[in-house]
């Protein structure tokens, strides 16, 4: 059986900042994720991200993915989500970094991979003075394949006046990086059944840009029981979409309610 264990079905994590009246209040927003990927290519781990200042740069092209000198590689924080899909490290990294971060997950509650043509969202609290959209999540089947920013204010959600300016991020398959930390090898690969994703040996190259060595899982089954085709992915083949949308509270809502009761019979009089 697949081992899901770090895949984890891993709840989300949300840090409200409580707001004083003179400055941008937190404002609820609905994180969708969409796998755009053909069918039978690739699925996606659950999305982990946060919402911030643009301080927790999670990794970095062509540089080692883990700390030199880190007594265990597979816990680096952006190993953590490349070879398993966990936050475990990476949540905790982003809040030392920026403890005011807004952080939290999207994934399928009942089968946590995100198969091909697969949405599911979820509404967060986030304080949009957090400008920025980092996020990371593991592509399978691999060893260590995922999609995320490397640089930390690539995406900028809100403008300084906490406007949502960013309704989309898309990203393709020529995006999918290598995080040089594990071997390509199928047994230990995660979303193959009888893969043991605990097991690893260490690549020690940097992270890259590479899609092209998915092919070394053609033809295998998946934990979602479809036979993985990597030759369905172009370089230029959508693979992920990420949406923003702001969510009125029921206040608002109430209010416009009233709102539209009064103004109803202010007419009622005039014709009254």
């Amino acid at each position: 059986m697949m081992n899901f264990n770090r895949l984890g079905r891993q709840a989300a994590v949300t840090c409200g900042l409580l707001m004083i009246p003179s400055v941008v209040s937190a404002v609820q927003i609905r994180v969708t994720v969409e796998n755009l990927a053909p069918a039978n290519s690739v699925s996606l781990a659950p999305l982990r991200f946060g919402f911030s200042n643009g301080t927790f740069d999670s990794f970095d092209n062509n540089a080692p993915a883990f700390l030199l000198g880190q007594p265990d590689i597979s816990q680096a924080p952006i190993v953590t989500i490349a070879e398993g899909g966990s936050g475990s490290t990476w949540f905790p990294a982003f809040q030392a970094a920026e403890p005011n971060a807004n952080l939290g997950s999207v994934f399928d509650a009942a089968f946590p991979p995100i198969t091909p043509g697969e949405i599911n969202s979820a509404v967060f609290e986030v304080d949009p003075t957090n400008q920025f959209f980092t996020f990371g999540t593991m592509v399978v089947p691999s060893n260590d394949h995922f999609l995320g920013n490397a640089s930390p204010t690539r995406y900028q959600v809100f403008d300084g006046s906490g406007n949502l300016i960013l309704p989309t991020i898309v990203e393709s398959a020529s995006l999918i990086w290598d995080a040089g930390s594990e071997t390509q090898d199928p047994a230990n690969a995660a979303f193959l059944p009888g893969g043991v994703n605990d097991n690893r040996v260490n690549e020690n190259n940097p992270v890259t840009f590479n899609f092209s060595n998915l092919q070394a899982f053609n033809g295998l089954v998946t934990a979602a029981g479809y036979t993985f085709d990597s030759s369905l992915l172009a370089a230029d083949t959508p693979v992920l979409r990420v949406s923003f949308e702001v969510v009125p509270e029921p206040s608002s809502l109430l209010l416009g309610g009233l709102a539209l009761v009064g103004l109803a019979a202010a007419r009622t009089r005039r014709t009254a």
